[in-house]
């Protein structure tokens, strides 16, 4: 999906009529040439133009100013650590987000449609309320590590590999190598010892890192997924270290998310931490959505964008009409941008009404980038609601096992990973 769609049907046809009379013996290497440096040279001023200065007073990227552009908010909900009832909520949080990922992996980017017919294909539910039994492609595998068959009902040994996944560990680590004050550059430092790989703007920035670029210059050098939801997916690590401490989680959000992002993506990581960090003491998970917004800018696109999926969430009547009014809202969008699955994630949460199966079930069956925003809506559900409360059949085939495509970081324990979280939390508070 992009704005420029005729653009690319344009780019297309030429590569096939200069492929055809290439073939032909027509000469037209000059002319290919130098309709490439000519479009190099537009990507080069795109590159460096920049937005005009009322934008980007409505959309700064330094703490500082987004903080004086925040509407009141409770900032803090817990003023010390209560182990008991983290305990419950931070098992609810991750189990949920594995359930969300693994259910959304096989089916990333589908649309409904295509979605429903392998639902009538196989005879299951849809929205579906399991794992898939089946997908296609079970052979192909993913980030080097698990094929898709492992995310199938029946097949599922443990948190098969995902980004997702990673990612929440790899916040883990960072927090435990670093200390809850680590900085932009020891989330830099991090991802070169434990990341063979990304994805859109997480690999551009780890490259510019492997390049010798700074990290203060890393999310910006050659980088037009800086509003992708990659910064989005990263939340979870610092909601889960600050919980009931909405500022603070939305803090650690904005160091993790400058490495590789700017303006809206930079406000994905930290309204989702802030959400999750809510939903840690709250019951009423979309209470958590709206305490989100108040760690954004009240100025920026995406204040805007979730206010309105807050205000329209007590009418969206499904998954099919989420996806159309998401559709027209924000036509031309990539699906996989930070604003768009915003208001998925949201409506995810509010048709729910804190059932982990509807809510991670629903939030697949909308599309979009499926296996994140489901993730973050089952570790959202998950922390409001507690583990005690998540039907058994979505976690129990993991078998307390998680896996990572980190290097010399793979397998780790579900409950050792809690435990950590909860020793994490508990020293950001006495560190406070």
């Amino acid at each position: 999906m992009s704005y420029f769609d005729d653009l690319s049907k344009a780019i297309r046809d030429l590569q096939l009529w200069a492929d055809l009379r290439h073939e032909q013996g027509v000469a037209v290497q000059g002319k290919v040439s130098a309709l490439s440096r000519q479009i190099a040279r537009l990507r080069r001023q795109l590159q460096r133009a920049r937005p005009g200065a009322t934008m980007l007073r409505a959309e700064p990227n330094d703490l500082a100013s987004i903080r004086k552009l925040r509407r009141p908010g409770p900032r803090r909900m817990w003023q010390r650590f209560a182990a008991a009832d983290y305990a419950d909520r931070i098992r609810g949080a991750f189990l949920g987000r594995a359930a969300g990922c693994t259910l959304g992996a096989p089916v990333e980017g589908w649309p409904p449609e295509r979605m429903a017919k392998l639902a009538a294909h196989l005879g299951v539910k849809f929205p579906p309320t399991d794992y898939w039994p089946e997908v296609d492609q079970p052979y192909n595998v993913r980030y080097g590590r698990d094929a898709r068959a492992a995310y199938t009902r029946g097949r599922i040994r443990y948190v098969p590999v995902d980004d997702d996944m990673t990612y929440t560990v790899l916040g883990l680590l960072i927090l435990e190598d670093f200390g809850p004050a680590f900085t932009t550059e020891h989330v830099g430092k991090g991802w070169l010892k434990y990341l063979p790989m990304a994805c859109t703007a997480e690999a551009v920035a780890l490259a510019n890192l492997r390049a010798g670029v700074s990290w203060r210059r890393a999310g910006e050098r050659n980088n037009p997924f800086m509003e992708w939801i990659g910064a989005d997916i990263r939340s979870d690590p610092w909601g889960y270290a600050c919980p009931g401490w909405p500022e603070r989680a939305a803090e650690m959000a904005y160091r993790d998310a400058y490495l590789s992002h700017r303006h809206n993506g930079i406000y994905g990581e930290m309204y989702f931490s802030a959400v999750i960090a809510a939903a840690m003491a709250l019951d009423d998970p979309v209470e958590a959505l709206r305490i989100g917004l108040s760690e954004i800018p009240k100025t920026c696109r995406l204040y805007r964008d979730v206010s309105w999926a807050l205000k329209l969430a007590p009418r969206v009547r499904d998954h099919v009409h989420a996806k159309r009014l998401v559709d027209r809202r924000f036509a031309g969008m990539s699906t996989v941008h930070t604003n768009n699955n915003a208001c998925l994630t949201v409506w995810g949460v509010a048709m729910a009404s804190g059932n982990l199966t509807k809510a991670i079930g629903t939030t697949v069956a909308m599309g979009y980038d499926c296996d994140c925003t489901a993730a973050t809506v089952g570790s959202i559900v998950g922390a409001a609601s507690g583990a005690r409360k998540l039907p058994a059949h979505w976690y129990k085939p993991f078998r307390n096992r998680c896996r990572t495509y980190m290097n010399g970081r793979e397998w780790f324990k579900i409950t050792d990973i809690c435990r950590r979280y909860a020793s994490v939390a508990r020293g950001t508070f006495q560190q406070a």
